[in-house]
């Protein structure tokens, strides 16, 4: 039988990886490199979604019902090229999985969920970018939540979460456990301190998120390193709206000091939120992404860690049809990537059942097929969407670059189905692109089948006086390029 600790719950059976202070597979955010890499320099991307411990691929784990089935599910996601989960350690949507009850008493059934599921994570590879509380839910449902002043909790309302003292010392307290616990795993991408920090979490005042960030950032931060010689990587995650609503959320969402890097949630009304084509969408997230690489700066990495057509699906009761959600989904991830996002992007799965489909997997798995094509270690990018060119009008044209490489996505907007997806214009013309901000030079341009995961073409082409031309073939519905400087000691993917 297990040995258990004071509180009721088994003692964690500690892995090599929890005494080594310097893990050459710890994911780091390296100072001016706006994507990670792991601690032995190899490049690191974050390609994954969001899940949640009661959704239909993670619930079996719950009272080891089959850990087996999860399992199996986590290897099928790592052979299709997913590295990350987004998730939240208390998923509120219920009364059956609060993490504290009262505050202050771990649930034993749930530590021993999370202490199977790390177990898990590390034996398939994976890795989770995991947040302490469930805030949506929480949000609605606070009459039920233990940390209710009502209910014997901290708290006397929600909307003192991120200032009333008492609520703040426990959530140090959960933070405190959870990286005690399971801090020193190398499943442990990062902390994402606060789910969708709010206004209306701190009196509907803006200036209430940078001293949560400070305080509990900082304070978690020290406590890694005093007990592990390391701080796991820190962000917090914001509902993208709400920067419009708020701009004063700007500063330290995108560039408080004590965050590692900058995270954001994609939703639009009426384009992402609401689709009805799969192009309006992908366009708003370009446009989104190119705000947020120029709020985070040249330097930090950004990426959208939740999309997707939330209103369809909560409000319409509506789930979109497979095929059309698939090229949605491909279509947004490919903006965010060529935006100069870390990644693809990580959907909110809005679906009945609440999974991703296999050709949303199938996509994310074309993703990681491409990365290689770029060198991430040494790629300083900056958005080039508004800058790039193209002499067919027929096409939008997304990307990034430095000089010495870019990434440009196209995407036909001249060609919708009535049912809004892209059909192939087959008497499309060759693309002249135009592509700003290479050093002059030779490169190559490699045209990518983002549909099925192939090279398309391959162009020798030349930058001079700061712009690259480059003419291609016919552009039929949609392409990824990766283009790479061939001057010598340059490696080629």
């Amino acid at each position: 039988m297990a040995k258990r600790g004071a509180s009721g719950y088994p003692a964690r059976v500690l892995l090599a990886s929890d005494q080594a202070v310097r893990r050459p597979d710890r994911i780091h955010a390296p100072e001016g490199l706006p994507y990670f890499t792991r601690g032995d320099g190899a490049a690191w991307t974050p390609i994954g979604h969001n899940d949640a411990i009661t959704w239909p691929e993670l619930s079996p784990l719950f009272r080891r019902r089959d850990p087996a089935a999860v399992e199996r599910h986590l290897l099928w996601l790592r052979d299709h090229g997913v590295t990350c989960i987004r998730l939240m350690l208390e998923y509120c949507h219920g009364e059956h999985r609060y993490f504290e009850r009262p505050v202050g008493r771990f649930v034993p059934n749930m530590v021993r969920l999370w202490d199977d599921l790390f177990e898990l994570l590390e034996k398939t590879g994976l890795r989770v970018l995991l947040t302490p509380y469930d805030t949506f839910f929480m949000w609605i449902r606070w009459r039920h939540h233990p940390y209710n002043r009502a209910n014997g909790g901290v708290c006397a309302s929600r909307g003192s979460w991120l200032t009333c003292p008492d609520t703040r010392a426990a959530i140090k307290d959960r933070l405190g456990f959870a990286s005690d616990r399971w801090g020193g795993s190398p499943a442990l991408f990062a902390w994402d301190l606060w789910n969708e920090i709010h206004p209306a979490h701190g009196g509907n005042d803006p200036a209430a998120a940078a001293p949560f960030i400070d305080d509990v950032g900082s304070w978690l931060r020290t406590r890694e390193i005093e007990r592990r010689g390391y701080a796991n990587l820190q962000t917090v995650s914001v509902f993208g709206p709400e920067l419009i609503n708020h701009p004063a959320l700007v500063e330290p969402i995108f560039r408080h000091p004590g965050l590692d890097f900058a995270n954001t949630h994609l939703y639009e009304k009426g384009t992402i939120d609401a689709p009805r084509d799969t192009v309006a969408p992908a366009l708003a997230v370009a446009r989104l992404m190119q705000k947020a690489v120029q709020d985070a700066g040249t330097g930090r990495a950004v990426f959208d860690s939740e999309h997707g057509p939330i209103h369809s699906f909560k409000d319409k009761k509506r789930t979109l049809p497979e095929a059309f959600d698939d090229e949605y989904f491909r279509h947004i991830q490919w903006a965010h990537l060529a935006s100069g996002g870390a990644g693809g992007g990580m959907r909110w799965p809005n679906r009945h059942p609440h999974v991703l489909t296999a050709g949303m997997r199938q996509a994310q798995q074309v993703l990681a097929q491409f990365l290689p094509r770029i060198d991430w270690t040494s790629f300083r990018r900056r958005n080039l969407t508004d800058e790039l060119h193209c002499d067919d009008a027929g096409l939008a044209l997304v990307g990034c670059g430095d000089e010495a490489q870019a990434i440009v996505w196209a995407v036909r907007t001249d060609s919708l189905s009535p049912e809004g997806t892209v059909r192939s214009k087959e008497l499309a013309p060759p693309a002249t692109l135009r592509i700003p901000g290479l050093a002059n030079g030779a490169y190559r341009v490699t045209a990518y089948d983002t549909r099925h995961g192939n090279a398309a073409g391959s162009y020798e082409a030349e930058s001079r006086d700061g712009m690259l031309c480059v003419t291609t073939a016919p552009i039929e519905r949609d392409l990824v390029f990766a283009i790479r400087t061939t001057a010598p000691g340059e490696a080629q993917a």
